[in-house]
């Protein structure tokens, strides 16, 4: 994945878990299905999206380590 993916799963985290939390409220008053029991919901949507943001992630770019020729790198 690319810096334009995690872009968009950064963009899309506030709004899908708005909606999820709608979802939920609507099916507790509509459905009869109890707010208590489906809020796990939202942290699984967290997750799921962290770890999405975490893969798109453009990779980090670190300095080269230079090392003396007299030292012993195994």
């Amino acid at each position: 994945m690319n810096g334009n993916s995690y872009n968009l799963v950064s963009a899309i985290r506030g709004p899908l878990m708005l909606i999820t939390l709608g979802t939920l409220v609507a099916m507790d008053y509509f459905q009869g299905i109890s707010f208590g029991r489906t809020w796990p919901i939202l942290l699984i949507v967290f997750g799921i999206l962290k770890l999405l943001e975490r893969v798109a992630a453009p990779p980090e770019h670190r300095p080269p380590t230079y090392t003396s020729p007299g030292d012993n790198v195994i």
